[in-house]
């Protein structure tokens, strides 16, 4: 194959229960996962040794060695496989790093697709030691795109029950929130689980199911970025908004509103007040 081509879909948080924490360190989350049509782009070219190359608005700062997931990846597929081939990777960032939106294990995720397309081996599977080992959202990433009911310290994978048809408006006011910081500032974390998502909701009756949920990593996020709360209020002064809430550990903002062009008209409000943030209308993906 000459050339192969895919998108790395942002992962969103819509909850994220913090339910416990094991002696390991390890927190125990309950999540409901969605994956959207907004993210990295990744294309895997011939070459005789393994490379990467990164370009597109985020792409400062972000490393082409083997420190970069992307790499590590390629290298364990290539290691599990015997693969002796080189590969060519171009990753084009379009998803601001640290955001809470899963960008380098969905990068992670999309290339070891392309590449056991490009060499013609076996897919590395998602619940492998191998994958496990590059981290907790790669195998979410994945098993996407239908969104997923994630448990324990994200080893629990299920698919959850089909939402009604609907869209986000992703914001970020380009501010860092760590994940390991946001943990550390956290003061509970024995929460209580997540109510099971029931089947059959239009979209009102999700936006209700959604506010009675929480993201537990919220509060300690806002002591670290104080700029959440601009957007959360912005957000939910508008009018096709129907709900708000924080991705993962931040600082990324999500709206749910009902179809895309409610979300393209969001999205513009947003960007016109906030010329500085980080904005983007965004479909659900079903499975």
């Amino acid at each position: 194959m000459s050339r192969l081509t895919a998108t790395a879909p942002a992962k969103v948080n819509l909850t994220l229960h913090v339910t416990g924490q094991r002696d390991d360190g390890y927190h125990l989350l309950d999540s409901l996962v969605v994956f959207v049509d907004v993210g990295d782009q990744i294309a895997v070219l011939p070459s005789p040794d393994l490379r990467l190359s990164v370009g597109g608005p985020f792409a400062q700062g972000v490393p082409v060695d083997d420190s970069n997931l992307v790499m590590r990846a390629a290298r364990a597929l290539a290691e599990l496989r015997g693969v002796d081939r080189g590969a060519a990777l171009t990753l084009d960032k379009h998803l601001r790093h640290a955001a809470g939106l899963g960008g380098g294990s969905s990068d992670a995720a999309a290339a070891l697709s392309l590449l056991a397309q490009f060499w013609n081996v076996a897919p590395m599977p998602a619940d492998h030691p191998a994958t496990w080992a590059l981290g907790s959202d790669v195998p979410a990433c994945m098993s996407g795109p239908g969104p997923l009911h994630m448990t324990g310290t994200g080893e629990t994978l299920a698919r959850a029950n089909a939402l009604p048809r609907c869209a986000l408006v992703l914001v970020n006011p380009k501010v860092d929130t760590p994940t390991p910081a946001v943990f550390k500032a956290l003061k509970q974390k024995n929460n209580a689980e997540m109510i099971d998502l029931p089947a059959g909701l239009d979209v009102d009756g999700f936006a209700r199911w959604l506010s009675g949920q929480r993201n537990d990593l919220l509060a300690p996020a806002r002591t670290i970025a104080p700029e959440i709360d601009r957007v959360l209020d912005r957000l939910r002064r508008l009018p096709a908004v129907k709900v708000v809430g924080l991705s993962g550990s931040g600082a990324t903002c999500w709206a749910l509103v009902t179809d895309m062009a409610a979300a393209r008209l969001t999205a513009r409000a947003v960007q016109v007040a906030e010329m500085g943030w980080w904005v983007a209308p965004a479909a659900v993906l079903a499975a």
